[in-house]
C-alpha cells in the first residue's frame, strides 16, 4: 500500500479516537440525559459544546478542526494516487501531515501557544505542497 493511503488510514482512526475522547469527556461532564438528547440550544440553554468545560470544547473544536483538514488531506492523497503522482516526497509530506495532526490535538487540549497554530501550520502545509507537487 502506497505511504499516503497507509497515513489517511491513519488519519482516520487518529479521527476515530479523536471522537472516542471527547465522547467520553462530554458524558462525564454532562451526563447521558444531554449528550444523547437531541442537543438543541434552546432547550439545553447553549449549544453541548458550550456546555462542557475548557479543556473538553478544545477536544471538540480539534475534532472538527480534524474534520475539515481530512477532506484536503484526502483530496490530497487521491489526486496522487489516481494521477500516479506519488514519490518518496508526497509519502514523508503525508506522514509530516498525520504527525501534525497527532501532536494537534494535546497542543489544542493543554492550551499550548503558539505551538497549536504552528503544529496546524505544519500539517496544512504538507498537505498543500502534496496537491501542488500532484499537479507538477
Amino acid at each position: 500500500m502506497a505511504p499516503e493511503l497507509k497515513a489517511l488510514a491513519w488519519a482516520g482512526l487518529l479521527q476515530a479516537a479523536q471522537f472516542a475522547w471527547l465522547s467520553w469527556r462530554a458524558n462525564r461532564e454532562l451526563g447521558f440525559a444531554k449528550t444523547l438528547s437531541p442537543r438543541d440550544p434552546q432547550r439545553l440553554g447553549a449549544p453541548l459544546e458550550h456546555l462542557a468545560s475548557p479543556r473538553t470544547g478544545r477536544l471538540y473544536r480539534a475534532l472538527n478542526n480534524h474534520f475539515e483538514g481530512l477532506i484536503l488531506f484526502t483530496l490530497a492523497v487521491v489526486v496522487l494516487i489516481l494521477g500516479d503522482r506519488t514519490s518518496g516526497l508526497t509519502g514523508l509530506l503525508a506522514w509530516t501531515y498525520l504527525g501534525a495532526r497527532v501532536l494537534y490535538v494535546p497542543a489544542y487540549f493543554f492550551g499550548l501557544r503558539p505551538w497549536r497554530s504552528l503544529i496546524w501550520l505544519v500539517g496544512f502545509s504538507a498537505t498543500l505542497l502534496m496537491i501542488g507537487l500532484a499537479l507538477i
